[in-house]
């Protein structure tokens, strides 16, 4: 026997999974997912600058906002 992990993208398919559990044909193990953690989150801090480093990359970010909004 050999377990797998799916990813179920539609309801129909989740039925028919679930068909297929009552038919003691296949066993979910597992029916919800938690919910996915905020990118924002998630690399918070990853960077790890220095104050300097830090101001230079927000000027950096700034200049290329500010060359957006410019009339070309």
């Amino acid at each position: 026997m050999e377990t797998v992990l799916l990813q179920i993208n539609n309801n129909k398919a989740y039925k028919l999974l679930e068909d297929l559990e009552a038919m003691h044909i296949v066993k979910v193990l597992k029916k919800s997912s938690q919910p996915k953690e905020k990118l924002s989150a998630r690399f918070a801090g990853a960077l790890n600058l220095s104050d300097e480093e830090y101001n230079r990359f927000q000027d950096s970010i700034n200049q290329g906002r500010n060359e957006w909004e410019r009339d070309i």
